[in-house]
């Protein structure tokens, strides 16, 4: 795919998006609270969507600041996120960042990659998702949807997320930075899947080079 095609492919997934169901960081997004999103972000890791949106919605019935978290015990944490992949590890993590961010950062989330992305737990993808839909500001988010569909079409040739997001800092047009995950994954959660995509229902196959796709629906 051309970068002169993504404004054709964009448009059609923006109206398209408005009949599937809403990713779950992007309605945690809606609470406009950038610790809920880091948090969502954490639980998110390796896991389903439905299995975090139920988790998060235990936690944030619990707690939705990093004080109130502290104040949870380990169990009552674990039990609320479970089972989430690496439940243990990633309650550890929430301690972690709580304390960093009322002890360290003055009760604020971090609001720059690198500062993100010192977090314990924190990589690249969680801390542009937390920048972009927790703070509003620039950034690229990078999950396994977007690596695999920019590859899909073939305008991106690249081995892994991380080199996928360096490559599409120099490609994308920085107009789509924002709003190119939610787009992806509200896509590959729907038409565009791991393994069989539903290429006979997708509006912008013309545009797709298929790549690495053998079988489809």
């Amino acid at each position: 795919m051309k970068t002169k095609y993504l404004s054709k492919v964009l448009r059609y997934l923006r109206k398209s998006i408005k009949s599937w169901p809403i990713p779950v960081l992007t309605s945690i997004s809606y609470q406009q609270n950038p610790f809920m999103v880091l948090v969502g972000c954490l639980l998110s890791l390796r896991t389903r969507d439905e299995v975090t949106d139920a988790a998060s919605k235990r936690l944030f019935a619990l707690a939705r600041t990093p004080k109130k978290i502290l104040d949870l015990s380990q169990e009552q944490i674990e039990t609320a996120i479970y089972p989430v992949a690496f439940y243990r590890n990633k309650t550890s993590c929430l301690y972690e960042i709580c304390r960093f961010i009322l002890n360290k950062n003055k009760g604020k989330v971090p609001d720059t990659l690198d500062e993100l992305t010192k977090l314990r737990g924190v990589g690249r993808k969680t801390a542009n998702m937390t920048l972009v839909l927790g703070h509003c500001k620039l950034g690229i988010c990078v999950d396994i949807h977007v690596h695999r569909i920019v590859n899909r079409w073939g305008y991106v040739q690249t081995k892994t997320p991380d080199e996928t997001e360096a490559v599409l800092r120099k490609k994308l047009p920085k107009r789509y930075w924002k709003e190119i995950n939610n787009l992806l994954v509200s896509f590959g959660q729907n038409i565009c899947k791991p393994q069989s995509p539903y290429c006979s229902k997708c509006g912008v196959l013309e545009y797709c080079k298929q790549v690495g796709v053998n079988r489809n629906r």
